[in-house]
């Protein structure tokens, strides 16, 4: 791992430097990101056009373009979009390459003939990141958003069994990423490490993952990273788009279907809507050599948009919907302490499970609502003024074996009700400034429905928090300044009974949050990025309160009132590399956090009828998070390619001089690809290798030592073909191709059962 890291970096060095020392002046480069000036949206397929070379180029789906290759001189760079007006820029390349972000006006003309698209906002941070688009979101088609994101170095998985993913960001997960799911922090019971992101992949045609600490651009819990779902643009014209995705695997015999439609009203200049909605059924999954009892699920989800802009307002009506009803392994739940050691012991289950797509206790079934309405009003040219309001209702049920009508009854049922309000104004000039100043506030109302007969694992409680904030970047030639500042105050009030005793807390936090990012283009090849950020985040509830069993989890959890606020301090530095037949990035961080918090193994077990279960408790400590990921790929020649990419992890407490536990591996991938075709024809094959480390860095104590390391290795087959004048794309999957047994360290389950074994997934998606 270390060599790779190695070569990759003097490769990138040696290439910035030699085209320094060689005096090769004729490599500078153009390039540039064209965003609409009244909302901040990127615009994909703007037309770029250079006059002195006589090319030009479109944007692509970020609004990003670039001209390579260019000599020192005066340039003429014209930039046009259908019902927007021109923009035309002289500039002049010395020894520096350029960039700029280009903001394009709308055309005070009738609407009749311009074709607006709905909203969705540019991602524009000086900090690390990546996102799935395109062909490598289409390959993601069927996985949970989890397992897609593991395509991006640096993102990992917590897992709970191989349906329950959470995503992993630089060693954090939970409470501390905030997913956004079109706009709207995504408010659910995420504390849980068997409680998945309630949100279908397939509404979305980009996911973007910042991976820098964004308090101050998205409030307290971003202070891991952020996840941004974004379905796509609206049209409001005549176009309109259907995708249709069908989805099936041969391990759990999964089948899942998916299909949207956007149009856009002919008659009614501006306004458009979107639909979308998924089914997916699976039974149990299979290990290399045994099923895996009670492992089945079934999703249903939908969302729907409505949009309508205007020269002055916009505004926009989004809903969506997720609901799934998931196995958990049974044998995870073990009847007595001897049953507990034998089975851990044994290191698989002992019940041999036949195939079934029944789903029986232990399970859980989960329903989100998500209701949001934007607007925005232009003050004038450079002003704009947005609100925008998010309602959600999460509902979750977790069943466990019980006796009698009880087996019925959910033994933790719990509702949660968020509404968050945003107020915020933009600032867009054709200088190099731009801005957001805002306010945020977010009302949470978590309550157990009674009837479960067993005392709540957490609190009924009300939660506030208020959030001021504001951001500027400063944008010149090759460099790129951004700064924000935040202030949040939360309270949180919390009641439960403990038998016939009312057990009442009444708690507040707050605290000021800045960060300070710079990128620069060193060379015309070579660029660097470095965001330094504070960021904090207020004990959850469930890490104050936890009293008792977790059903879903199968183990008993022991909260701390007396838990402070962690705040914490990332640096993230990343080097990009891109030349004519190979490219590069590599990304180190640092992350000092104070307070910790982190789930503990105790070594004790807890036994009651219902069974035996392993013992947790919340702790606290200073800790140092620090690691590296990279990702590069060359081009052999015009059809094959060579990639790689992974990532390394150190957390250390930094009182106790120990490791935590559940903290990412070390792990790379790597591969190659065969294309040939062009944009209405190809065929697409991959190889890959996917190594992963044995975790030797443990807390002293674990109920069972690291699994050993292990490789896998999968193949996938693309086929894109013009059907019916529209777009086919046929695909094949042999994930773990050879059925390698393995287990991993980030699955809570390993102490039971492996990983699953060959998954064979056949893709079928036609765009019309």
């Amino acid at each position: 791992m270390k060599q790779v890291l190695s070569i990759l970096f003097l490769s990138i060095l040696t290439a910035s430097l030699s085209f320094q020392a060689n005096g090769q002046d004729c490599r500078l480069v153009i390039r540039g990101k064209v965003i609409h000036l009244e909302n901040n949206e990127s615009i994909p397929g703007a037309y770029v056009w250079i006059d002195e070379i006589h090319n030009g180029t479109v944007t692509d789906d970020s609004g990003n373009f670039q001209f390579r290759n260019l000599c020192p001189g005066e340039y003429t760079l014209k930039i046009q979009f259908l019902g927007h007006q021109e923009i035309i820029e002289k500039i002049i390349l010395g020894n520096n390459s350029f960039n700029k972000t280009f903001r394009l006006q709308e055309e005070a003309t009738d609407l009749g003939g311009v074709e607006i698209h709905g909203h969705r906002d540019a991602v524009q941070t000086t900090t690390a990141i990546s996102a799935l688009y395109g062909e490598r979101l289409l390959e993601a088609r069927g996985e949970n958003l989890g397992e897609s994101l593991k395509r991006i170095a640096g993102v990992t998985t917590f897992s709970t069994g191989n349906s329950i993913a959470k995503p992993v960001i630089h060693g954090l997960h939970s409470n501390r990423i905030m997913i956004l799911n079109n706009g709207i922090r995504l408010e659910g019971q995420q504390w849980g490490a068997e409680h998945a992101p309630e949100i279908d992949p397939f509404l979305a045609n980009e996911i973007t993952v910042i991976k820098g600490a964004e308090t101050v651009r998205f409030g307290p819990e971003a202070m891991g990273g952020v996840i941004l779902v974004n379905p796509g643009e609206i049209p409001t014209g005549k176009n309109h788009q259907t995708d249709l995705y069908l989805v099936g695997g041969t391990n759990g015999r999964t089948g899942n279907l998916s299909i949207s439609h956007a149009s856009g009203f002919e008659k009614i200049a501006g306004l458009g809507y979107r639909v979308q909605g998924s089914v997916k059924r699976g039974g149990n999954v299979k290990s290399p050599e045994y099923f895996q009892g009670n492992t089945g699920m079934s999703e249903m989800n939908f969302s729907g948009a409505l949009n309508y802009t205007s020269s002055k307002i916009g505004t926009e009506l989004y809903y969506s919907f997720f609901n799934t009803e998931l196995g958990i392994l049974r044998d995870a739940h073990t009847g007595n302490l001897s049953d507990l050691e034998e089975i851990i012991e044994n290191g698989r289950p002992f019940t041999n499970a036949d195939f079934t797509y029944e789903i029986n206790n232990p399970k859980q079934i989960v329903s989100h609502h998500l209701a949001k309405l934007k607007a925005h009003y232009h003050l004038n040219d450079r002003w704009k003024a947005n609100i925008q309001y998010g309602f959600q209702l999460n509902q979750r049920q977790e069943y466990d074996r019980r006796r009698g009508d009880l087996n019925s009854r959910a033994s933790l049922d719990l509702e949660l009700f968020t509404n968050t309000l945003d107020l915020f104004v933009d600032h867009t000039h054709e200088n190099a400034l731009s801005g957001t100043w805002g306010i945020n506030v977010i009302q949470q109302a978590n309550s157990n429905v009674p009837g479960t007969g067993v005392t709540p694992l957490i609190p009924n409680y009300d939660m506030v928090n208020f959030g001021l904030y504001l951001m500027e970047k400063y944008s010149k030639g090759p460099l790129e300044l951004e700064g924000g500042l935040r202030y949040d105050y939360r309270t949180v009030n919390t009641a439960r009974y403990i038998g016939n005793e009312l057990e009442e807390a009444d708690l507040s936090y707050n605290n000021v949050t800045a960060f300070l990012g710079a990128y620069y283009q060193i060379s015309p090849t070579v660029s660097f990025r470095s965001n330094l950020g504070s960021a904090w985040r207020p004990p959850n509830v469930n890490e104050l309160f936890s009293q008792g069993l977790h059903h879903g989890a199968a183990a008993v959890e022991i909260g701390d009132a007396d838990l402070q606020s962690e705040k914490s301090l990332k640096w993230v530095n990343s080097l990009e590399f891109e030349g004519k037949r190979s490219s590069g990035e590599i990304t180190l961080y640092a992350n000092q956090i104070q307070d910790y918090i982190y789930l503990n193994p105790t070594g004790e077990t807890f036994v009651s009828l219902r069974g035996t279960f392993n013992v947790y408790e919340y702790l606290q400590a200073n800790a140092f998070f620090w690691g590296f990921d990279f990702s590069g790929s060359y081009e052999i020649n015009d059809g094959f390619q060579a990639y790689a990419k992974g990532s390394i992890i150190r957390a250390r407490n930094t009182e106790t001089d120990e490791f935590f536990p559940f903290i990412p591996s070390d792990r790379m991938d790597w591969g190659i690809m065969y294309s040939i075709g062009n944009e209405e024809k190809s065929h697409n094959i991959t190889l890959s290798n996917i190594l992963v480390a044995q975790q030797k860095r443990e807390p002293s104590f674990d109920l069972a030592p690291a699994p050993p390391a292990y490789a896998l290795f999968n193949l996938a087959y693309r086929y894109q073909v013009p059907f019916q004048g529209n777009r086919l794309n046929l695909g094949f999957q042999a994930q773990n191709l050879f059925n390698t047994e393995y287990k991993e360290y980030m699955n809570r389950f390993r102490y039971f059962t492996a990983d699953m074994g060959r998954n064979i997934l056949l893709k079928i998606n036609y765009q019309f």
